[in-house]
């Protein structure tokens, strides 16, 4: 019933791709000392959404991972982060930013699906 309702869809895309953004740097600061490592970042969903260009999960079956035209996430390109002496580009100063971005983007998530639950009770009167 709430994957049909755009607002709850939306969000729960926004969560996703909070949990994402979350485990990239996750991934990165496990990586803090990896010679050549180059960290990863994903685009602001914003940006991801205006551009229309947000890409899908491949699934082994319609429905698999996500529903069908949902916006399930994006890609990890490169930080562009200034390079240490063993090439490694993680910083982790960058990383506690990108961390705590992540959970304010989490729990924005959160409040707007909260906020479409308490519109939709509302309107059946409970």
């Amino acid at each position: 019933m709430f994957d049909s309702l755009d607002v709850f869809r939306l969000s729960g895309a926004m969560a996703a791709h909070a949990a994402r953004q979350q485990a990239l740097v996750a991934t990165n600061v496990a990586h803090a000392d990896s010679p050549g490592y180059r960290a990863q970042r994903l685009d602001d969903f914003s940006t991801m959404l205006r551009s229309g260009t947000a890409p899908a999960l491949r699934s082994t079956r319609p429905g698999h991972m996500a529903p069908e035209g949902g916006i399930t996430g994006a890609r990890a390109h490169d930080a562009d982060g200034q390079a240490a002496p063993n090439g490694n580009t993680v910083s982790l100063e960058n990383e506690m930013f990108a961390a705590a971005d992540a959970a304010r983007e989490h729990s924005r998530a959160l409040a707007i699906y909260r906020h479409g639950l308490t519109v939709l009770r509302l309107s059946l009167g409970r």
